[in-house]
This record gives structure tokens, C-alpha cells and sequence, in this order.
């Protein structure tokens, strides 16, 4: 029967004794534990933030009218060429109009829809933003300002206002914040906004809106959707785009598919309007596990090599412990007790100071014209980390500990004890 007291107290003894190399095992295990934390909290928090700065800002399914040429050109329909291959240049669009036929209907079925959480209108306007005897083009999108905040991030983008003032003024605009700057404007102002037919409108600034994306603050801005609606002459049902919110983002492409046969329009969904940045971002969190997974294995190999010395060190102790009555599975056990003491007290150390390390960076200040609303550098304490680099400190060191203690077990006390 093995007496783990005796085994464990021989384990202390022989850390204790060469603290040296007891002290290096155990700090390459805290700082490649600490090291591993650190880089894939980081990493990850910044992937996080990135994808919620692009996704965020999109909708689940989109649906709009697209304008695209007939599939059917007139000449095959004409019977006489019905048996021939018609080639046709330049094929112009159909006249199609923008806006959804049938919106409002359409709505009422989306809400109603299981797997719906939200479905917003907007009206999207080209129109020519006013300053003196400039003209500069952009955008003004018509929105259920309160319910757009329920389901997407623009209140977190809105640096100066709010959605209620838009809200409660029917002649209000939240404007781009390169706009703003670009015409001196801010919150209390009027800026004149002009259709394309020449019509001009005054609107009161009641918010400043920043994406992040100076591309789309430069020339867009969000105003009421009744508001747009009167400021192009068309009536309350003329609705361009709709955006919906998933309960099951998953189950976005097979619904917009299904949206597209049942109301013959065109719907996109997150997965298609977001390839490029959703390949860019798997390759950006394959980089950041294979770093992380980097880091653990070097560490592994740095304990496997600190163990190793350590038990040829502890030759002459081996031959006096076998010479004594001690098994091989007893000294064994022992040099292995050393490595997952050495794991144990080393990953809990790493997870302490990775933890130090991911909070210190969670509060260092990132200012940034760019992105407003975040004040710090993004950090990911997902308990997952740290459930994975205590298990990977006590399954390297206990590899580390089991090959080297394996052929320690196989020694014969006999030839060391001669040669000393």
C-alpha cells in the first residue's frame, strides 16, 4: 500500500532542498500560463469589439427592393426565335420602384413571427447636406428612432443627444459626426438638407451620431421616418428597406431565402452582407488560439527540460531511496508528486498574473476620435481561459513529471552507488 504521506513529505523535501531549480520549474509554469492568459484575453476582446463594431451595425436579414435587369428580355418571348439562342448587349435594369410594395402588411407578419425579435422600416434618401454654397451629398435614413435603439447598438453610437429628443421632434436630425465637424455644426443648430428634385428643408440638430466608420459618418445621418417621408412627398406606407432583428441568428440565411419566394424581394442576411469581415475575423481568432497554444507548448517543453535536470540531480537520492526498501513505483510517484506540486502552484500563480495583467490593460485609457464610446482597451475574461491554463499547467507537468520519473524508477541503485 503506498504511503502517501511518506511520498509527499520526501516530494516537499526534495523541492524544498534545490530551490533553485524548484523556483525556475514553477516560474516557467506561472509565466507561461500568465503569458497565455494575457495574449488570448486580449485577443479576443479585440476581436470581440470589432466584430460587434461591424455586425452590430447590421441587421439580421435586410430585405429592399434590387434593381437588376429582366431575367426575361422581350425578344424571348416572341415566338418566331423561340427555337434559337438569343444573345442581348447591354441590358439596361427594369424600371423598379424603391419602394416595398406592401410594407406595412409585411411588418405586421414579421412581428408576429416566432423567431422575430424585431422588424424596423426605414427610408432611405439621397440628399445634399447645405453649408453656405456647398453641397455635400449623403444620406438621410427615415427610422423608428426608439425602436431601432431597442434592437441595434445606435444609442451607444449617439456621443451627444439622444434617441427620445429624436423622438419628440418631428423636424429633427441626428447627424453624422463628420458632417458636423465638416459644416461647424452641433446639438441646437439647423442645417438645411436638399432633395434631388431641389426641394429644401431646415431640420434641428438634436444628436450627434458616430459609427466609427468615418465612410459612413462623412455622409449619413437618421432623421424620423415620417419626417423623411413628408420631406420626399410620399405618403405613410412608403418604406424602403426592412431590418430584421433573430431571436436564432443561425436560422438567418434559410429565412431570408424563404422571405425572398414568399414576398418576391430581395433579402440579405448577416452571413452574406459580412463575408469578407467574417473571414477576416476566423483568421484573426485562428492566429490569436495557434499564439496561445504556442505559448502553452514552449512552456510545456521549458518544464519537461527544468523536470528532467531536476531528477538527474536527484540520482544519488534515487539509489539511497531504492536501497532503503523503496519501490520503483514509489520513486516514481514521488518525482511525479514534485511535478503536479510544481504544476498546481505555478498555473495558480500564472492565473493570478494573467488575470493582473488582463485587468491593467482593461483599464489603461484608449482614446480614439474613431470610436467614441470605448475608453479602454477591450478585454475578454472569459472563464473558459483560465479553466483551460490551470488544466494545461497540471497536464504539462505531469507529462513532464511522468517520462523523466518513468526511468527513474528503472535505475539501479547498485551502479549509481558504485560510481560515487
Amino acid at each position: 500500500m503506498i504511503n502517501w504521506s511518506v511520498i509527499l513529505g520526501i516530494a516537499k523535501t526534495h523541492l524544498l532542498t534545490k530551490m533553485k531549480s524548484t523556483v525556475t520549474a514553477t516560474l516557467g509554469v506561472t509565466f507561461g500560463i500568465g503569458a497565455y492568459i494575457t495574449l488570448v484575453s486580449f485577443m479576443t476582446g479585440l476581436n470581440a469589439m470589432l466584430d460587434d463594431l461591424v455586425l452590430n451595425q447590421t441587421p439580421h436579414i435586410h430585405m429592399y427592393n434590387e434593381i437588376r435587369p429582366s431575367p426575361t428580355q422581350p425578344i424571348s418571348q416572341y415566338q418566331g426565335f423561340s427555337d434559337a439562342f438569343n444573345v442581348v448587349h447591354s441590358i439596361k435594369p427594369k424600371q423598379n420602384q424603391q419602394k416595398i410594395h406592401n410594407a406595412l402588411p409585411i411588418l405586421s407578419y414579421l412581428k408576429k413571427h416566432t423567431n422575430v425579435r424585431g422588424a424596423t422600416p426605414q427610408l432611405r434618401a439621397q440628399i445634399f447636406y447645405l453649408s453656405g454654397s456647398i453641397e455635400l451629398g449623403g444620406n438621410l435614413i427615415g427610422v423608428d428612432i426608439m425602436e431601432e435603439a431597442r434592437l441595434s447598438n445606435i444609442q451607444d453610437n449617439i456621443v451627444e443627444g439622444s434617441p427620445q429628443a429624436l423622438k419628440n421632434n418631428t423636424n429633427g436630425i441626428l447627424l453624422g459626426a463628420g458632417l458636423a465637424e465638416k459644416m461647424s455644426l452641433s446639438i441646437g443648430d439647423r442645417v438645411q438638407i436638399s432633395t434631388v428634385e431641389g426641394n429644401i428643408f431646415p431640420l434641428k440638430i438634436v444628436g450627434i451620431y458616430q459609427s466609427g466608420i468615418a465612410e459612413i459618418d462623412n455622409i449619413q445621418s437618421f432623421a424620423n421616418l415620417n419626417t423623411v417621408q413628408r420631406i420626399l412627398g410620399e405618403a405613410e406606407n412608403y418604406v424602403t428597406d426592412i431590418n430584421i432583428k433573430l431571436l436564432d441568428i443561425a436560422e438567418a440565411e434559410p429565412m431570408a431565402r424563404s422571405l425572398e419566394k414568399q414576398f418576391n424581394i430581395k433579402a440579405v442576411d448577416i452571413n452574406e452582407a459580412n463575408a469578407q469581415f467574417e473571414t477576416g475575423s476566423n483568421i484573426r481568432n485562428l492566429i490569436t488560439y495557434a499564439v496561445s497554444i504556442t505559448l502553452l507548448i514552449v512552456a510545456g517543453f521549458g518544464i519537461y527540460n527544468i523536470l528532467n535536470m531536476l531528477i538527474y540531480e536527484k540520482m544519488k537520492d534515487i539509489a539511497i531511496l531504492k536501497a532503503t526498501g523503496f519501490s520503483g513505483k514509489d520513486v516514481q510517484y514521488i518525482f511525479m508528486a514534485q511535478a503536479i506540486i510544481i504544476g498546481l502552484f505555478g498555473g495558480l500563480m500564472g492565473l493570478l498574473i494573467g488575470f493582473g495583467l488582463s485587468h491593467l490593460i482593461d483599464n489603461t485609457p484608449f482614446e480614439t476620435e474613431a470610436l467614441p464610446t470605448i475608453t479602454t482597451y477591450p478585454v475578454n475574461f472569459n472563464p473558459n481561459f483560465y479553466v483551460i491554463g490551470i488544466a494545461f499547467a497540471l497536464i504539462s507537468t505531469f507529462i513532464a513529471g511522468y517520462l523523466p520519473s518513468n526511468k527513474a524508477k528503472k535505475i539501479d541503485p547498485v551502479k549509481i552507488i558504485r560510481g560515487t
